[in-house]
């Protein structure tokens, strides 16, 4: 029983440490997925991410398509 006592006297008493991020992706993670408040800007980001994306390789094909061909 000695053991057992001694283990959780052992134990960190209060709350644990908030975490902290060491890098850009871990911080992302901290902001926007758990925490206290998670929310789905993740998913607006992705949204748009791909909308930009999208835009820019339409518009380099584009421009690829008038150095070859006319209107």
């Amino acid at each position: 029983m000695k053991r057992v006592v001694g283990f959780y006297e052992k134990l960190p008493r209060g709350p644990a440490p908030q975490p902290q991020a060491k890098g850009f992706l871990q911080w992302y993670q901290l902001k926007y997925m758990s925490g206290r408040n998670p929310s789905a800007a993740p998913l607006f980001h992705l949204i748009g991410g791909l909308l930009v994306m999208n835009y820019a390789n339409q518009y380099y094909f584009h421009l690829r398509h008038h150095k070859n061909n006319a209107h």
